[in-house]
């Protein structure tokens, strides 16, 4: 796990350069606050809102990305004041705090920017829970908040914009054929209230103080789920992530808190451990989420053993919470999801062949890289539908055997599609009479996989003989190509009884 986290490949540097431009980033805001005389408790306030700005903002444009930030106030001030008015009023504040969940989630039927808003929106109340925010308050964190989005949108837009130099994106959005999926936001958006209800009410038992933790731990639960499977692994890997942060906090954060360089040091290193780890695990962005809470906590003067225990508790709770409301309310199942993801890689990869062999015969129109780049962006999400079943706690070995099988052909696939790929892309290659027959029968292959009834149908046999060599490199990726598919009949068309991921 350690090493997957920090030791995982990294693209153009992409992670480095997404976790250095957020320390910077956060810096500079929290620095700003400071020099502007704002309280502890506003730039906190403040480094919050920049580092949710650089987090969460995810638009596949730069232009989205700037329109998305500039939007962000006008979500997170009005939820701060609503937190603020209602401080003294438990039973308001508790009925406002499931609203802005609920709403929240359901926000994320409008892609990213719905996402990043809702997020905001429910930062801007928990924060509000964290600092124990009165109306007071509100026009120095008003600034604060304006003040951090100003600094970290200059660092992000201005001084080191490297999504310029970059490719857009793929924006994959959820698949619509499985059953339920299509209703999946409002789904998740009872859910995540009700899982918070659980959460907020047994979370008030513990600590009348700080049950907004539990509530916390339920609504991150929910982020970048869709099945019950996921949301079961997102779970156990929160509280596994929470524990692990506990015990480096004793080590860390207990002796150094009253030492304010020392403090923001580790603040900063946390900040660049959740920015560089949050794409690889989720265990350890957790981990350093909270360090930083803890040594926010000591700046702030009210850390001790017994509030980092507490923590561990509610985040528990938390997630029990979450895991008890995708499990008994309107459940997505993972072999639903699974299987959508799966049959929508599986079209992706006909498509790309078909841009290839397209690209080989010379037409201008095709392009093969931007197939390629959606066919990842989805097996990234087949990845993480998969996650329930390749976990190392899961007990059912078979469909564990069974999911990463599936896992290795379609990276067979991807493998095979991104060559050729690159062959297309050679103004030298030419367009070969048995490249046509070759993309047929992979289309052929497709259909046969994920035609209705499949399990009575196989793909055809891979057709091209072995000998297809370097010397006939597009052949041989077709070959390759061929070879996989054929394979994906075993696991794919297993006993009616026993699906893929019957989560």
């Amino acid at each position: 796990m350690l090493k997957r986290a920090f030791v995982a490949r990294d693209p153009g540097r992409i992670r480095l350069r997404f976790a250095s431009r957020a320390v910077l980033g956060i810096g500079l805001a929290v620095v700003l606050c400071g020099a502007a005389g704002h309280s502890l408790a506003a730039s906190i306030t403040g480094g919050l809102a920049a580092l949710l700005a650089l987090f969460t903002v995810t638009d596949p444009t730069v232009r989205g990305q700037a329109i998305t930030t500039a939007l962000l106030p006008a979500v997170g001030l009005p939820v701060l004041t609503l937190a603020a008015v209602l401080h003294d009023v438990p039973v308001a504040r508790d009925l406002a705090f499931l609203a802005v969940v609920g709403a929240g989630v359901y926000a994320r039927r409008w892609g990213p920017r719905g996402h990043s808003l809702g997020v905001f929106g429910f930062m801007a109340y928990f924060s509000a829970q964290f600092l124990h925010t009165v109306p007071g308050q509100l026009p120095e964190l008003y600034a604060a908040v304006l003040l951090s989005l100003i600094a970290s949108s200059v660092v992000r837009f201005g001084a080191w914009c490297y999504e310029r130099r970059l490719a857009v994106p793929v924006a994959v959005a959820l698949p619509a054929g499985a059953s339920g999926l299509g209703r999946i936001t409002t789904r998740q958006a009872v859910q995540a209230t009700l899982g918070a209800g659980f959460a907020l009410a047994v979370g008030q038992v513990l600590s009348d103080q700080r049950w907004y933790w539990a509530v916390g731990a339920t609504w991150w639960v929910f982020v970048a789920t869709t099945s019950r499977g996921e949301t079961v692994v997102r779970g156990f890997r929160r509280s596994l992530g929470t524990v692990l942060g506990i015990a480096l906090g004793f080590a860390v954060a207990v002796p150094l808190h009253h030492e304010p360089v020392a403090a923001a040091v580790v603040v900063a290193l946390s900040v660049f451990g959740i920015f560089y780890t949050a794409a690889v695990s989720y265990t350890w962005m957790m981990l350093a989420v909270t360090v930083m809470a803890s040594m926010l906590y000591g700046l702030l003067g009210v850390l001790d053993a017994g509030l980092l225990m507490l923590r561990v508790t509610e985040t528990t709770v938390g997630a029990l919470g979450a895991v008890l409301a995708v499990l008994f309310v309107l459940p997505v199942t993972t072999h639903s999801v699974t299987e959508a993801w799966v049959e929508r890689a599986l079209r992706c990869v006909r498509t790309c062949t078909a841009e290839a062999a397209a690209r080989l015969a010379g037409s201008e129109d095709a392009d093969p890289p931007r197939s390629v780049a959606e066919l990842e962006a989805i097996l990234g999400r087949v990845r993480l539908s998969l996650a329930p079943l390749v976990h190392p706690l899961n007990p059912m070995k078979d469909r564990k055997r069974r999911a990463r099988h599936v896992l290795a052909l379609l990276d067979d696939c991807a493998r095979e599609v991104r060559g050729l790929a690159s062959v297309a892309a050679d103004p030298e290659a030419s367009h070969d009479a048995r490249l046509a027959a070759a993309c047929w029968r992979v289309e052929s292959a497709v259909e046969a996989l994920t035609a209705p009834g499949r399990q009575a149908r196989a793909p055809l046999a891979a057709g091209l003989p072995a000998h297809a060599t370097a010397a006939e490199p597009a052949l041989a990726h077709l070959h390759g190509l061929e070879r996989a598919l054929a394979e994906l009949a075993t696991p794919l068309h297993g006993p009616p009884g026993a699906p893929l991921a019957a989560v």
